[in-house]
């Protein structure tokens, strides 16, 4: 089917919630990919930080497809092995102890809230401070959790009991923290929508201490910053920190939908039977490709390889004369471009043959974690091209 053929397809049968760029991607291989026109890219995108192994890794479509030739879906009625672990190597790379597998990321931070509401159940608490400029999900109440207005219009009233910090502020989270209705705190250590706005090592530390303190929740959204993603395997752990709740999603499948929940020893007996679910949670087949992914990510050869290109990413950016300055985390990197749009640089890259993402101001690079140096030079000379 041709581009146009399938651009008109779209229009007239899907609601129009995205805001499309003109590629229709048939085909790829680690950070490269083909359109249906045979037109070829260098992805930085990674499906917005999904395909940690890239394009149609052999080891990762071998576990998939060999899980598809058994069972592909089970109820979770049943044990399953896949499920188990996934869960064993979850918790022995996290420091935490039991997880709730889902489908989203948004689905395992209503888990998450769910589990600080049941936390704070004993002293009558059930407000949950999360931070200004983050971003926990799309369905009411996590979009109540993300602590940023544009998102809350038009879809009011939101679930309430959300409280909103400054992030980097000690003092203004001890004062949020001063309510005794509060039974969590929520945030990202690195905001990704937000503007790819990481936190302080020196932050995280302090609200590790003020939540135990307070006898309050420290919840960590890693739904884009976890599996390997930072050159951590869970970004808290550049802090050196243990939270008690972990959400992850994204990269967890290497392309398949999940989510998951990690609790720690404070909650992890939170849930009795009935009181969550989740029909496709622990699919068997994406369990599989999660299972290779964790196993190859988790070791530490593998994470200083993301570390060294995420380091390498952002010293070929700060050679270019157009760059105004770069953060981030490994490879979760944030650019902002002198003179001109994100969403401009976006659109000329794409027709140049680079696909890129933005985040507010910033044009953003998550790449799959196997990308090579070949493909980031090969990338940033269309970038620094596109830039000029």
């Amino acid at each position: 089917m041709s581009f146009e053929a399938i651009k008109k397809q779209e229009q007239e049968y899907i609601l129009h919630s995205y805001g499309r760029v003109d590629v229709a991607l048939s085909h790829g291989k680690n950070a490269e990919a083909w359109d249906v026109e045979g037109k070829h890219y260098y992805d930085f995108t990674s499906g917005i930080g999904v395909n940690a192994l890239g394009y149609c890794d052999e080891g990762w479509v071998k576990a998939v497809t060999e899980q598809t030739g058994k069972i592909q879906h089970m109820s979770n009625y049943y044990y399953c092995d896949k499920n188990t672990q996934l869960a064993e190597l979850l918790a022995k790379n996290s420091g935490l102890c039991r997880s709730f597998f889902c489908n989203s990321g948004a689905e395992a931070n209503e888990c998450a809230i769910k589990i600080a509401r049941k936390y704070g159940e004993k002293k009558h608490a059930y407000k949950i401070v999360t931070l200004e400029n983050s971003f926990h999900g799309r369905t009411l109440t996590t979009l109540a959790a993300t602590g940023q207005d544009g998102f809350h219009r038009l879809f009011t009233p939101l679930t309430e009991g959300f409280v909103y910090a400054k992030g980097n502020d000690v003092e203004d989270l001890k004062a949020k923290l001063s309510d005794p209705e509060v039974c969590a705190v929520l945030l990202e250590s690195v905001q990704g929508e937000g503007g790819v706005v990481p936190m302080e090592e020196d932050y995280l530390k302090a609200v590790r201490a003020l939540c135990t303190e307070c006898d309050v929740l420290m919840m960590l959204d890693e739904v884009q910053t976890g599996i390997g993603r930072t050159g951590y395997f869970f970004s808290y752990q550049r802090a050196g920190i243990l939270p008690d709740v972990v959400t992850a999603a994204k990269g967890l499948g290497g392309g398949l939908p999940i989510g998951v929940c990690i609790a720690g020893e404070k909650v992890k007996d939170s849930f009795a039977p009935g009181m969550n679910g989740s029909t496709f949670g622990a699919n068997p087949v994406v369990c599989a490709g999660a299972v290779e992914v964790v196993s190859r990510v988790s070791k530490p050869e593998f994470l200083k390889e993301v570390q060294e290109k995420g380091e390498y990413f952002k010293e070929r950016l700060l050679k270019m004369p157009n760059v105004e300055f770069v953060r981030g985390r490994g490879m979760m990197i944030g650019v902002k471009v002198k003179d001109k749009g994100a969403h401009d640089v976006l659109n000329a890259c794409a027709k140049a043959g680079l696909l890129i993402l933005t985040a507010k101001d910033l044009v953003r690079f998550l790449p799959p974690l196997t990308i090579t140096k070949e493909e980031i030079d090969a990338g940033l000379a269309i970038f620094a091209e596109q830039i000029k």
